[in-house]
């Protein structure tokens, strides 16, 4: 199993922040759904601190979901961005971080189209 945060961070810790989305361009920016997921990360960061990455990056030294949106990685995964997409649509549900992992972990998160995704408010 990749590697996430079983809990919340502890309180008065700050997470390091989601990049902003203005950051990002090139083909980091290409498709809607990619900028608009950074949008999304940044109002669930507590969220994705406590969700794995399915594309294995925690190879690359990130400790959770949330690891792949302080920088581009987010942008350029499919796998990252339909598990942003999946976390954010099951938080809207009001699901626990939690659930959410166990979502994640069944590979729930496969079944997300992203063009459609960008839709998602």
């Amino acid at each position: 199993m990749p590697a996430y945060n079983a809990r919340p961070p502890a309180k008065g810790t700050k997470l390091p922040p989601i990049l902003p989305k203005e950051q990002l361009w090139g083909a980091n920016a290409q498709y809607a759904y990619q900028t608009h997921a950074y949008e999304l990360a940044s109002k669930i960061p507590v969220v994705l601190h406590q969700q794995p990455c399915y594309c294995y990056c925690d190879r690359m030294g990130h400790n959770s979901l949330h690891s792949c949106f302080e920088n581009t990685h987010g942008a350029q995964c499919a796998t990252c961005l339909k598990e942003l997409y999946y976390s954010y649509s099951m938080t809207q549900k009001h699901k626990t971080a939690a659930q959410i992992r166990q979502g994640i972990i069944k590979g729930e998160w496969r079944q997300v189209n992203l063009e459609s995704a960008a839709a998602t408010n």
